[in-house]
């Protein structure tokens, strides 16, 4: 009897699955009918930060692709950036920028100062979000200009959400962040276990989160944590629940148990359409990604051709980290002594020096060690076969960036939702090496307790050729077939972005 239940069981979830395949296939066909004849146009308004305007850029191009009409809001400074980008890609056609102004010196900030990355100081992060809030007269004058059919706005622009409902318009929130970290986060702020421990060195799982994952008191954000920063995450998820759905840069393959959690417990409308770093196909739109790379494609292309497969190691903090000279100067050491390649992407100093820079330490690593200082071509640079891993600060552009290239990691995480992504790395997927990181800490006062030989031995664990490091790296190319397969026609973003368009295209009557 339990055989004939379990074949018939099988029979009804095959049945099920035909007709869902058919039903994202009809939606499929109605979103192309849709943008054929009447483009659905689409808004989006990236907070001006390259880790936020990146991704939502490459988002922007996706649709485009699909037929969809797509307007770009950002800020006259920001403008040429996105544009270069835009250009490249055979859609730019279908995109259009228009802009509105940011009150840089009427907040208090540096006339110009129109990115988030360039602000001179911690001490100027408020003033910069007050000088988003100063956005909403201009974005509510374009949205009655343009009546677009839905708005995809940053996370971070919470009041989007009360400006789009006066003109009716759909609001769809992107944060830029992964489906784990959004289910993490929600079951600390609801369950709040770092109080059940005695000592900040305590572990604790996070409650009703699938699967055992364990963080410490201090690795937990302040925002959890914090009144003040409460009152914010609160505001944030207001905002979110009032909004028509989330868009996630992901897949669900990656993160199917988070996926359906926030779908079916969280109770969030959310779409996977990842990795949008994959809409860029050829070197030129990988290329232009962001701002210009410092560095010539031949000079690193070179450089990398002479190494062995998974031999370099790939060291980037992301756009927004501003570790301090006594960090850098740990992991200088570090990767010196550990022997291995490497190529080392630094912010460019404001100094005169760089004293962080260990005595003779260029001349010791001439043909070992590769230092790019400003922006590099992330994307390019780990697709080549002789990176073998990544030292990463775990955000999550980066972090899926790796993941598509099929790299291993080495998770050094320091603020925002990183501490989370680390455990989905090294926890889920199999893929991370932590460094040992104990207390999250942003902008000022970070973690220092990471020393040159734990670098030195984080660097030679992650490109062993021993079977753990070999199971590492199998994972790593495993998850990248599967990322791709999901943007393929057919895959699982691939449907979820045509069930997104057929959506808003039944909405409009």
């Amino acid at each position: 009897m339990n055989l004939i239940l379990t074949i018939l069981q099988e029979l009804s979830d095959n049945f099920l699955s035909l007709i869902n395949l058919k039903f994202l296939r009809n939606k499929r066909k109605m979103g192309a009918e849709t943008t054929k004849h009447s483009p659905l146009h689409i808004l989006f308004f990236p907070f001006m930060g390259h880790g936020h305007m990146i991704p939502m850029i490459d988002m922007a191009k996706l649709f485009a692709s699909k037929g969809v009409k797509i307007t770009i809001l950002t800020t006259p400074l920001n403008a040429p950036v996105i544009l270069k980008t835009i250009e490249k890609s055979k859609t730019h056609s279908n995109i259009n920028i228009q802009t509105i102004k940011f009150p840089s010196v009427e907040v208090g900030l540096p006339d110009g100062c129109e990115n988030f990355d360039l602000i001179p100081s911690p001490e100027s992060v408020p003033l910069f979000f007050k000088g988003t809030e100063l956005l909403q007269e201009g974005f509510e004058q374009q949205l009655s200009l343009l009546h677009p059919n839905c708005v995809v706005s940053d996370g971070f622009f919470t009041w989007t959400t009360d400006s789009t409902a006066k003109f009716n318009i759909p609001r769809i929130v992107f944060y830029g962040v992964s489906f784990f970290s959004t289910c993490a986060t929600e079951c600390v702020r609801l369950y709040k276990p770092y109080e059940n421990v005695s000592s900040d060195s305590e572990s604790f799982v996070i409650p009703s989160l699938p699967g055992e994952i364990k963080m410490t008191r201090t690795q937990v954000a302040d925002y959890i944590k914090d009144v003040d920063w409460l009152e914010r995450l609160t505001k944030f998820r207001e905002s979110e629940e009032k909004s028509y759905g989330v868009v996630f840069n992901s897949f669900y393959e990656l993160e199917k148990d988070y996926a359906d959690y926030v779908r079916k417990v969280i109770g969030r409308r959310a779409w996977h359409i990842g990795p949008l770093s994959l809409c860029n196909i050829d070197k030129e739109q990988k290329k232009y990604r962001g701002k210009e790379a410092s560095i010539d494609e031949h000079e690193w292309q070179k450089w990398l051709d002479t190494k062995e497969p998974n031999s370099v190691v790939y060291v980037s903090f992301g756009s927004v980290v501003n570790f301090p000279d006594s960090i850098l100067k740990e992991i200088a050491l570090g990767l010196e002594a550990s022997g291995q390649s490497f190529i080392w992407v630094v912010r460019k100093s404001k100094k005169d020096g760089e004293e962080w820079l260990p005595e003779g330490f260029e001349k010791r690593i001439e043909g070992k060690g590769l230092i790019i200082r400003g922006w590099a071509p992330q994307v390019s640079i780990l697709e080549h076969e002789a990176i073998g891993a990544f030292m990463t600060h775990c955000g999550w552009n980066s972090t899926l960036e790796g993941v598509t290239a099929g790299v291993p990691f080495i998770t050094w995480p320091v603020f925002a939702e990183q501490f989370y992504n680390q455990r989905l790395v090294v926890d889920v997927l199999k893929t991370g090496v932590p460094v040992g990181v104990k207390r999250w800490c942003p902008f000022v006062n970070m973690d220092d307790s990471i020393k040159w030989d734990t670098v030195e031995k984080t660097v030679r664990k992650i490109l062993a050729k021993d079977e753990e490091a070999e199971e590492r790296r199998k994972k790593a190319k495993e998850w990248s077939k599967l990322s791709r397969k999901a943007v393929e026609e057919g895959g699982s973003s691939d449907l979820d972005l045509d069930a997104f368009i057929a959506e808003f295209g039944s909405l409009r009557g």
